[in-house]
């Protein structure tokens, strides 16, 4: 199987239910050279990009055994030439049936299952910018209640707050932070359900006494929010920039504006150059403190002549070169800016 110029590209994208799907699926077809052929899997009947793609297949969750078979053979079934994962939760998977995807000439936008775990490690991924002295929050990795409330003292609880989330974790699931001051009846009856501060009280019911899921506790970062979007080669990034992350809703950020930071971009080079991360990858930061690395595709914003999204999958099927990817670097507009808004399909059951 070859991504031939004579037929349509077929790109498999995973979780096409995933808040990003839309605008994603929707760049991908609209990339202004090559006619392409959507295929959309998703644990979820009722996932968006279902109505968005050429054709729709339901699988188990990336955590499941059978995942990567079922995604392997939907590929053959579909003469598909790359698939490119949405979900941190499809990762582990596909990467290690790689080799038996391209022992099908099938491309699979994912790192190696030792770069994955790296990254996925936010206790070891901590330690390893330390070690290249980038500035990342203190912290302690834990487990138990007792542990996580003599880690909250030893950083500063009660007289700062801190925050605590699972040392293996996706997007802002478990994150907490402990705030003596918060107010309890002011979150009840005027915040959504969902709000993330508590105090270590509380916290220290909630969670078992020992053992249980290690977390990470940190010092709480300040400051505005900032990411690095890209694609790599496990040697470092071929094409990326920063953005800011702004306007948060439920984990979600709402808002972005391009950067220029070329100092960021440079500290960022050598993370992902240790990490051996391969193609995209996202980087958080709040004020100067790394945060945490996801090796997947993120919230891309894109220009009328610079789509990152397609750009990775065109130089991960050898359709543009190493050198010819970074040129693209020059299109980039600082300022450039995305707002992101809901919105709904209509269709008869």
């Amino acid at each position: 199987m070859s991504a031939s110029a004579g037929r349509p590209l077929t790109i498999l994208v995973s979780a096409v239910g995933a808040p990003g799907a839309g605008r994603l699926l929707r760049a991908l077809r609209e990339n202004g050279e090559r006619e392409v052929r959507l295929i959309g899997t998703d644990m979820g009947e009722r996932a968006i990009g279902r109505h968005l793609c050429d054709a729709f297949h339901r699988v188990p969750a990336g955590g499941a055994p059978e995942f990567a078979d079922t995604i392997l053979d939907i590929c053959q079934r579909e003469h598909v030439d790359i698939v490119l994962p949405e979900s941190s939760f499809d990762l582990e998977g596909l990467a290690h049936a790689r080799g038996r995807f391209a022992e099908e000439g099938i491309s699979v936008m994912v790192s190696s299952e030792e770069a994955i775990a790296r990254a996925n490690d936010k206790g070891s991924a901590g330690e390893l910018l330390e070690r290249l002295g980038l500035p990342t929050p203190e912290s302690y990795r834990v487990q138990g209640s007792a542990a996580v409330a003599e880690a909250a003292l030893k950083l500063g609880y009660p007289d700062r707050p801190v925050c605590f989330k699972p040392v293996f974790g996706s997007g802002s699931r478990g994150f907490r932070v402990l705030d003596p001051t918060v107010d309890r009846a002011h979150q009840l009856l005027n915040e959504k359900p969902g709000a993330t501060a508590l105090r270590l009280e509380e916290a220290v019911e909630l969670l078992p006494a020992e053992g249980g899921p290690e977390l990470l506790v940190m010092e709480l970062a300040t400051g505005p929010e900032r990411t690095v979007d890209g694609f790599a080669d496990g040697n470092g990034i071929v094409l990326g920039h920063a953005k800011t992350r702004e306007s948060v809703r439920s984990g979600l950020a709402m808002y972005f504006v391009t950067l220029d930071e070329p100092e960021l971009m440079e500290q960022c080079e050598r993370l992902i150059a240790a990490l051996g991360i391969e193609h995209f990858f996202n980087i958080q930061l709040i004020g100067k403190h790394f945060i945490e690395v996801n090796p997947r595709i993120s919230t891309i914003v894109y220009q009328e002549d610079f789509n990152l999204a397609w750009l990775g999958v065109k130089w991960a099927l050898g359709l543009i070169s190493t050198d010819e990817a970074k040129a693209e670097s020059t299109k980039i507009r600082p300022g450039r800016t995305a707002l992101r808004y809901f919105d709904q399909v209509e269709f008869d059951a």
